[in-house]
């Protein structure tokens, strides 16, 4: 898997995954809704984990900036 997913956009995934999270603990959000957010908030600290998004493939968008040397 090549990287798709750059620094800023791991720090944005990782604030908004926080932010679900802390809704979630404060019990501001609860049943149904908030498993779903926690959910996607999971899966917002893997992809950003792993620098990998599929949709970011599926819609060839890639935030990675890796510049070549040459």
């Amino acid at each position: 898997m090549k990287a798709n997913v750059g620094v800023y956009d791991q720090g944005v995934r990782i604030l908004l995954a926080i932010a679900i999270a802390a809704l979630f603990y404060f019990r501001i959000v609860e049943g149904t809704v908030a498993q779903v957010l926690l959910i996607i908030a999971g899966v917002l600290v893997l992809t950003s984990l792993f620098s990998f998004c599929p949709l970011y493939k599926l819609f060839q968008i890639d935030t990675a900036h890796t510049h070549s040397s040459t």
